[in-house]
């Protein structure tokens, strides 16, 4: 039998269709950023030649990291248990090595479960320090992925609030020379580009912002969402926050702490093969999701 986490061709890819679809559905609005900047933001590059390439090049760079954190967070193993792990051998053998641990075993999937770990019912398995499964990136949050996800709202956040200015910006000044040249579409689809740009970049910012400041909570107190909501009267230890923040995003800081892409053929090979197997080969991720059930 396949497994759920198997998908696309990918070793770690949950085939849930809610997430594939919600996944889709960010990329789509991703690309409609990129389809209002070329359609009406750059109409203003010859008067404000200065202005629109400083906005063009920071949209880009935005853009960018947030999509890389997107499939990062999406194609990252969050820190699956092995399932069938808890055999009576194995329990004996950590029973031995570590006198007065107790041991909890996962009913769901048969696997031994450390400390913070949790059973995602979507995933099906057992994962180490989850905080949640989100799905907007058809994933759980967990140990291997928490860095990518927060990097995500933290450049949805940062690409929200810029394409809000620009927006802004590009509205009045449509406004103050009467819509003359001011896109290629005329004034009403100019206009109805404008507000659903101005909408979408209200709800996400404040989206993600109060995503990104919850999981930075979460990580400083070291205290995931769900463990938040199953005990929220144990005290949380302080003084660690620290200590937390590096063991989730790394040490000295690099180019890996921020997700910067170091190796751009490989990215984009990948991105690419998972994208069109999800939008053009979408009855192969269905099929796959039907022989998970």
């Amino acid at each position: 039998m396949r497994e759920k986490t198997q998908c696309c061709g990918r070793n770690w890819c949950v085939s849930d269709p809610c997430g594939i679809a919600c996944a889709i559905v960010t990329w789509l609005l991703l690309i409609y950023g990129q389809v209002v900047i070329s359609i009406v933001m750059l109409s203003a590059w010859e008067k404000y030649t200065f202005h629109t390439a400083i906005n063009f090049l920071l949209f880009q760079i935005f853009f960018v990291l947030a999509f890389v954190s997107h499939i990062k967070t999406m194609l990252t193993n969050p820190g699956a248990i092995p399932k069938g792990n808890a055999t009576d051998e194995h329990i004996e053998r950590l029973q031995a090595a570590e006198e007065m641990r107790v041991l909890y075993k996962c009913q769901k999937c048969c696997s031994i479960k450390p400390e913070k770990a949790h059973h995602c019912s979507v995933c099906e398995r057992c994962i180490k320090r989850m905080d949640h499964h989100c799905p907007w990136v058809n994933n759980c949050v967990g140990e291997g992925n928490q860095k990518f996800f927060v990097l995500f709202t933290l450049y949805i956040a940062l690409l929200s609030m810029h394409a809000l200015y620009w927006g802004i910006w590009q509205l009045i000044l449509c406004v103050g020379n009467e819509w003359n040249e001011c896109s290629a579409i005329g004034p009403p689809g100019t206009t109805l580009l404008l507000i659903f740009l101005l909408f979408e970049s209200i709800l996400f910012s404040i989206f993600t912002l109060v995503m990104f400041g919850t999981q930075i909570s979460a990580i400083c107190s070291d205290e995931s969402t769900i463990d938040a909501m199953k005990n929220p009267k144990v005290e949380k230890i302080k003084g660690k926050s620290w200590k937390n923040l590096q063991y989730v995003f790394g040490g000295p800081c690099t180019n890996q702490r921020l997700n910067i892409p170091y190796n751009p053929d490989v990215l984009l090979k990948q991105v690419v093969l998972v994208m069109l197997r999800m939008l053009w080969r979408p009855e192969e991720v269905f099929r796959q999701t039907t022989l998970c059930i």
